[in-house]
């Protein structure tokens, strides 16, 4: 049995992220509310399964590194779909952007210990530079839980790497 592609999975797991993510966002919820971290968890969640999956498929004739290797391609897959889903939604929706900036000023003024002249120039800076943190953001908040989903699911999944037979070497 063939397995299945690391970016067909990828494609997959990013879709149910988009949807969750846009979903999340129409319903008005809070930026920074604890269901921030749904999309992270379909993330880990994804890549496990993945992951295990991989396993199944390849009768379990696999190592750690193996394992690990699927699951950062899976998640490789993910984080260029996440960036570019990213990139269009800031372009689709500018209110977020709007949205991600009164979120901001909220913060810190519940700090009482930044000057208003300081709070001014840091959002000044935050609204030029927004694209960029929110691309740089995706891509490492992606990346990196995607590489903890890659190495629990290789940490969980049953290993049995069978030697090659003599017939198996190139000849």
């Amino acid at each position: 049995m063939q397995p299945t592609s690391t970016v067909i999975k990828g494609v997959v797991i990013a879709l149910i992220m988009i949807i969750s993510s846009i979903a999340i966002y129409f319903s008005g919820v809070d930026l920074n509310s604890p269901v921030k971290w749904l999309s992270y968890c379909i993330l880990v969640v994804g890549i496990i399964l993945s992951v295990l999956q991989y396993g199944k498929q390849i009768d379990y004739n696999a190592t750690f590194g193996n394992y690990f290797a699927h699951g950062f391609k899976v998640a490789a897959a993910i984080t260029v779909l996440m960036v570019i889903y990213m990139i269009v939604f800031i372009y689709i929706f500018p209110d977020f952007k709007e949205k991600a900036l009164e979120e901001a000023r909220k913060a810190m003024d519940a700090k009482n210990n930044i000057a208003e002249e300081q709070k001014t120039t840091a959002l000044e800076m935050t609204k030029k530079l927004f694209t960029v943190f929110v691309v740089g953001g995706t891509l490492l908040s992606t990346i990196i839980i995607g590489v903890i989903g890659a190495l629990i699911g290789a940490a969980v999944a049953k290993k049995n790497p069978r030697p090659l037979d003599e017939n198996q070497i190139g000849v």
